[in-house]
């Protein structure tokens, strides 16, 4: 089997390259995903006040979306994780996976 017939690079490999793996636009997605539940919820949430003040900055650049949703990560998951939005979660699963 030569290098060429091989499936071994079929998938994207962040390692390699970046190429066709469109990291804004999913962390994009993400974000498009939590404003969405807060919208939904209806109920003020300090934290996520706080994490979305953040895109939109009184001063200094604003961070990228991939950005933010990198540096959080963690709170992002549990709020899917609470919200059982398993394909909100898988999203950011392959954003993770990919891009961060």
């Amino acid at each position: 089997m030569t290098k060429k017939d091989c499936d071994c690079q079929k998938q994207t490999d962040r390692y390699v390259s970046f190429i066709g793996i469109d990291c804004d636009g999913n962390a994009r997605r993400v974000i498009e995903l939590i404003d969405k539940h807060l919208a939904e919820s209806g109920q003020p949430e300090p934290f996520w006040e706080y994490f979305m003040s953040k895109r939109t900055p009184s001063s200094g650049p604003a961070p990228d979306d991939l950005f933010l949703v990198h540096s959080h990560i963690n709170q992002i998951r549990e709020l899917f994780e609470k919200l059982a939005d398993e394909d909100a979660l898988a999203l950011l699963f392959n954003l993770e996976e990919e891009c961060c």
